[in-house]
């Protein structure tokens, strides 16, 4: 493998050895190298073909991909493909492969725009999709072996995208849930249910039967009840989302569908390969690692036909279309030469990668956990925070507060200082609680207590409008789930201790006919007498009282 202090060492000679042992890059080993010098030594790399030339290529070719794989978003990946397919990926396939797979496990958010930039890529060079999936499969061997969730979760996901695109076969996806299922354990079906989310639309299309058998495993496994209340949720809202046919989770979303079904290249790789065939799956990792080859030259040449063949003449059109453009322009007149030259003065440049947001949030986090109390925190983040920005403010806080082990009253204080201070942080805490409320099936339990603690806080407090937050839970059973119930009941029972039953009642049973209706609905006594049922079987049957009243 290529040391990494073979690229840092310094030599105490000042000759010619020392320009070449460094690399052409602007920063090697965390030092900044001036451009004149990086200048000079791309300069005194030697010939073409040599060794040390070879070096400096494939270190650049290394930082190109890498760097191309990391801009990557849902907005610029069509833009992105060609620029990486006109990088040697022959040779640095291996490269590309550990890039993709670094940057996936990194950010699994991401992982659908990792999964389409691999689809462009395998439908024009399906050696780089076999060998990125072969090394995905082998990840998930050894994450599911070792038992480490998170591995396994960003594995799966990243099977399950490139599922979608077609780059991987519909049997490895069945594969990889019966082997999930196959011993139940809490983080096996977490995984397993997240994994039929994503590719759940795509397995119904091309082989329902085995779809079927997934779900007919976990309905077992949830009547079973072996497993973590929070993972049963789990299952029910994935039948939920079945039974809906999965929408609002597509196998690919639009502006990721860049590729013609009939253009791609599907790979069939097993999952459990025999070592006694003779058919263990080859992760190739000697890609990875610089060799100089001796048909140098020769490789470079025949891969610029091949970026000519993917590519076509595009970039060549493209050209002459922008030269002809130029002579139309300098052919007008001075009227409108002065209004390009006008024109162009007004371009400014946009930064579409979300590094100021990046920044604020990061500055939010640290001012939150360095501050000693509300007041301070409030004082510090007042004058960081700017108009337009109190939704980020208050997005963080809220995950900051579902992230400590139990629930401190630090985040609620300061909450509630903010709202007192601007109507912004009021609704950007009310867009929050909707966020909270329709994604609580997908939170732990100690995170469904402190989101609800926190907001009961301030209803209790009134910093928060009764209506805006309450009047967006109805309370039936066709509009909750397990874990909204649950979230519910975490709310009413902490506002009944702040509260008590009387004052809470009043609250409830007020003027206020929004909170009413949505808690108590009165459009059919079906509702009316679940919402009766449920409060009493969470002991707040004193709230109940006005609502009995109506359906005696």
């Amino acid at each position: 493998m290529e040391r990494r202090g073979d690229v840092s060492r310094k030599r105490p000679s000042t000759g010619d050895e020392e320009q070449i042992a460094r690399p052409s890059s602007k920063c090697r080993g965390g030092i900044y190298v001036p451009p004149y010098r990086a200048i000079a030594e791309d300069d005194d790399a030697g010939e073409f073909g040599s060794a040390e030339y070879q070096r400096h290529s494939w270190n650049a070719l290394r930082k190109s991909i890498t760097g191309l794989v990391n801009k990557a978003t849902a907005a610029n990946v069509r833009h992105v493909a060609p620029e990486l397919l006109a990088e040697n990926l022959v040779r640095g396939r291996g490269l590309l492969c550990r890039a993709l797979l670094r940057s996936q496990a990194a950010c699994p958010d991401f992982t659908d725009v990792f999964a389409a930039l691999a689809a462009v890529v395998n439908a024009r060079l399906p050696c780089v999709g076999r060998l990125l999936l072969v090394r995905l499969v082998l990840r998930v061997r050894r994450a599911h072996a070792s038992g480490i969730r998170h591995q396994l979760a960003a594995a799966a996901a990243f099977v399950a995208h490139l599922v979608n695109q077609g780059v991987a076969h519909d049997l490895l996806a069945l594969e990889l849930l019966a082997l999930l299922l196959d011993r139940p354990t809490d983080g096996t079906v977490e995984v397993a249910v997240g994994f039929a989310r994503e590719c759940g639309a795509a397995l119904g299309e091309s082989c329902p039967r085995g779809l079927d058998a997934v779900f007919d495993n976990l309905r077992g496994i949830l009547h079973d009840g072996d497993i973590d209340k929070r993972v049963q949720f789990m299952i029910e809202d994935l039948f939920a989302i079945r039974k809906a046919r999965f929408r609002g989770h597509p196998p690919v979303r639009a502006e990721l569908d860049l590729i013609e079904a009939d253009d791609q290249v599907t790979h069939q790789v097993e999952l459990s390969s025999s070592l006694e065939h003779g058919d263990e799956l080859d992760p190739e990792v000697h890609l990875d690692v610089f060799e100089p080859s001796p048909s140098f030259a020769q490789d470079e040449a025949a891969y610029e036909d091949l970026k000519r063949t993917i590519l076509g003449s595009a970039g060549d059109e493209n050209l002459d279309q922008d030269q002809d453009q130029d002579q139309d322009q300098c052919s007008d007149d001075d009227d409108e030469a002065s209004g390009d030259e006008s024109a162009e003065t007004e371009l400014t440049i946009r930064d579409d990668t979300d590094t100021d947001l990046i920044n604020l949030r990061r500055t939010i986090y640290l001012t939150l956990m360095s501050s000693v109390g509300s007041e301070e925190a409030g004082h510090k983040l007042l004058s960081v925070v700017r108009p337009g920005q109190e939704l980020e403010l208050c997005t963080v806080l809220v995950e900051c507060c579902k992230k400590e082990k139990s629930y401190t009253s630090y985040y609620g204080r300061l909450a509630q200082r903010l709202c007192a201070i601007d109507r912004a942080y009021q609704a950007g805490f009310e867009a929050c609680f909707a966020g909270q409320y329709s994604a609580a099936h997908r939170m732990a339990t100690d995170e469904l207590r402190a989101s609800a603690r926190l907001y009961a806080h301030l209803l209790a407090a009134d910093a928060l409008p009764w209506h805006a937050i309450l009047g967006r839970v109805r309370v039936t059973e066709d509009d909750t789930t397990s874990s909204s119930r649950i979230f519910i009941k975490m709310l009413f029972q902490d506002l009944a201790e702040q509260l008590g039953i009387r004052a809470l009642s009043n609250k409830v049973n007020g003027e206020d006919t929004a909170v009413r209706d949505a808690l108590f609905p009165r459009d059919c006594a079906k509702n009316t007498r679940f919402a009766i049922n449920f409060f009493t079987a969470i002991g707040l049957g004193g709230v109940t009282e006005a609502a009995k009243k109506l359906i005696v």
